[in-house]
């Protein structure tokens, strides 16, 4: 393998093997490209299989990007059974085959963030809490447990206020829901992973031996867990990549710990450390700025990030009246320097704290007749006929699904009215069953009236006939016949405000079936024995399930490659570069944000800073408002104490180094007069 067009630090991060390696990546350094090789050096050069390598990140696009690196790198016959995935779906692939082990059947269900708070909002009605507001509080709390590796049971022990006990009771009850309806949530699919390994010492054996080198990219985004489920599968070998860099750990809000990368020396006693600094991307004032912006967060390891790419010019600091004038700032130097170096519009990205930011922005492009691509757009997988198919499709391979169930058992229109499914609801409390296992018994029957037993019995007989066909082996076209026998595509007519409507709406179906079949048809090709021999899925229950956690990693996801101007929040932003970048509303109370200045976590606000500042390449312009209107007033604003941290000689402060506006316009009337003088002299 030829390593000459990498720098020193990553040909040594590439060859390194013998003891645990951190490489310490700073923005824009190239590290897609070091673990991509690196993974095809262990397989070329150290002699590690394919299929006993395994790389996990944290989003789809992620995971996509250096699975297609990888391809370009190595061919394709020798990374046949290498594993490339997110931590979730790496977890779900794990449960998928230990699900006896973990006490779930085939066809457990996977619920997202809006199924587990209804599943919630319905066990907290029973204790008279209907407050939304309570409702996702307990929601997150659980989470956190889940996510720091807390059972119901050590919650309940840890519990000591009245929220916390609520919460703790509520995750009790929610945990013995999940396990009737063979389900699982988004945090249990790390969660129940590691639980198994500490219980199982065999089946983490297992996995060790199967799993001989792990490589872990943005590691500073771990929870607690994960940095568990890390642990447990290298400690012994020591055969382990991480990558990361702490000062873009952003996301503490979701559980994410960026000390778990200072806790690696202590777990392992013999890491390697190695610093990425040289920056690809950006100019010598950017980094340069950035890099004395970060030197007020405390580091356990220092790096300086440094740059070939020349000088550059002055980062702009523009004040503007108002948040109005702000967006309208915006929009008109983006026109400006589009016409006058010209640039795309996809060249340019505008970066903000929070969402709400975007909206005058908006207008103000709209108005300019701009085109913008706005990040957290609606889902594909949000919409409501992929949410209905969705449904279908887990309720044909888990029928313990009461939240699958209850959103379709009336789609299309069935007369399957609220009375009946209290009864039903009631009945399978009683019984501790799941409501679809209810369905046919006498007990239920003799509960309701003839024609509610009857619709109730047709919508059996209907996903029995399909969940039959489905596991004989008629996969697609078992579910080709069930939407065809609902007349689904008639129902989104009936649905839709127009034909063209109902149309688009059917072409979204058409998508996600056939996301489905090439799905089927990849885990088909790609099934080893070893999958066989692990797992009593059929081939269509495990596409079927790789598609629920699609949609749920996918939501924030959608690409879009046209010429257009990127708005995003900081987080959003990250991974991402761009020629010319605007980072708008950096005052006080937006960033850092003002929950922070009151939890006194400005440590993480000044990281997001940085993330801005280095997705910049060329130019970089910081705007904030002296007034902003909230609540329909205007508010004076004071401007981030971040941009006093900034180096004085590497930015332009519009307004504070210039001189006095009236000076200035008396010195521009002056050279303007003696400019008239020179030319009514040369004239004469």
């Amino acid at each position: 393998m030829d390593l000459n067009r990498f720098n020193p630090r990553q040909r040594e991060a590439i060859t390194h093997v013998g003891s645990p390696l951190l490489v310490l990546a700073g923005a824009g350094s190239g590290k897609t490209s070091v673990i991509t090789h690196k993974i095809a050096w262990l397989i070329q050069e150290a002699g590690i299989p394919a299929r006993h390598i395994t790389a996990v990140t944290f989003t789809n696009k992620a995971s996509r990007e250096m699975r297609e690196r990888i391809g370009n790198v190595a061919p394709k016959d020798q990374i046949r059974g290498l594993t490339v995935s997110t931590f979730h779906t790496f977890g779900l692939n794990l449960l998928r085959r230990e699900a006896g082990h973990a006490g779930l059947k085939s066809g457990f269900s996977i619920l997202d963030a809006e199924d587990a708070k209804s599943v919630l909002a319905d066990l907290l009605k029973r204790e008279s809490i209907e407050d939304r507001d309570i409702i996702s509080s307990v929601q997150h709390t659980i989470s956190n447990w889940k996510n720091d590796g807390l059972s119901p049971g050590k919650a309940q022990i840890q519990a000591c206020d009245p929220q916390s006990v609520l919460a703790a009771s509520a995750y009790v009850e929610y945990d013995r829901y999940l396990k009737a309806c063979n389900a699982v949530d988004f945090d249990d699919l790390i969660l129940r992973p590691v639980e198994l390994f500490r219980s199982n010492p065999d089946l983490l054996a297992k996995w060790q031996s199967k799993i001989r080198y792990l490589l872990v990219d943005e590691y500073q985004d771990t929870n607690g867990i994960q940095y568990e489920l890390v642990k447990l599968l290298t400690q012994i070998s020591g055969a382990l990549t991480i990558v990361g860099d702490d000062d873009q750990s952003i996301y503490a809000w979701r559980g994410a710990r960026p000390e778990n990368l200072n806790e690696l020396s202590v777990d392992f006693p013999t890491l390697k450390v190695i610093k990425l600094e040289q920056n690809y991307r950006s100019t010598r004032v950017i980094l340069e700025t950035a890099n004395t912006l970060i030197a007020n967060n405390p580091h356990i390891f220092e790096k300086t990030l440094w740059s070939d790419k020349g000088f550059g010019d002055r980062i702009e600091i523009l004040p503007t009246k108002t948040d109005e004038d702000e967006a309208e700032r915006i929009a008109s130097m983006i026109l400006e320097r589009r016409l006058n170096q010209k640039r795309q519009f996809s060249d340019f990205a505008v970066l903000y704290r929070s969402n709400h930011q975007a909206r005058i922005l908006e207008f103000k492009l709209q108005h300019f007749k701009i085109p913008y691509k706005l990040s957290g757009g609606t889902s594909f997988f949000a919409r409501s006929e992929i949410r209905d198919l969705m449904s279908y499709l887990r309720l044909l391979i888990n029928p313990d699904d009461d939240n699958a169930l209850l959103r379709i058992i009336n789609v299309p229109r069935r007369r399957i009215g609220p009375t009946t499914l209290e009864v039903l609801g009631r009945y399978a409390h009683e019984r501790h069953q799941p409501l679809y296992a209810c369905i046919p018994e006498m007990g239920l029957t003799s509960r309701l009236d003839p024609e509610a037993a009857r619709r109730l019995a047709q919508f059996y007989e209907l996903i029995e006939t399909a969940r039959r066909d489905l596991l004989v082996g008629q996969g697609m076209h078992a579910i080709d016949e069930l939407l065809e026998g609902i007349n689904y595509r008639g129902w989104l007519l009936d649905q839709s405000s127009s034909e063209p409507m109902a149309e688009r709406r059917w072409g979204n179906v058409t998508q996600l079936l056939e996301a489905l079949r090439k799905d089927l048809k990849s885990d088909t090709e790609e099934a080893t024995d070893d999958d066989e021999a692990d797992s009593d899925d059929t081939a269509i229950e495990a596409a079927i399930r790789k598609l629920v956690l699609r949609d749920i990693l996918e939501r924030e996801e959608e690409e879009d490659d046209s010429d257009r101007v990127q708005l995003a929040t900081l987080h959003a932003a990250k991974g991402l570069e761009f020629p010319d970048v605007f980072l708008m509303g950096v005052e006080e109370e937006l960033l850092p944000h003002k929950n922070s200045v009151e939890a006194d976590t400005i440590e993480e606000e000044r990281r997001l800073m940085y993330v801005g500042i280095t997705r910049a390449k060329q130019n970089l312009t910081v705007t904030y408002a002296k007034r902003r209107k909230q609540f329909g007033e205007f508010i004076e604003t004071i401007p981030s104490r971040f941009l006093d941290e900034l180096p004085e000689e590497h930015i332009h402060w519009h307004g504070k180094d210039e001189i006095d506006p009236e000076m200035a316009r008396q010195k521009g009337q002056d050279t303007l007069s003696a400019l008239h003088a020179m030319l009514k002299g040369e004239s004469a």
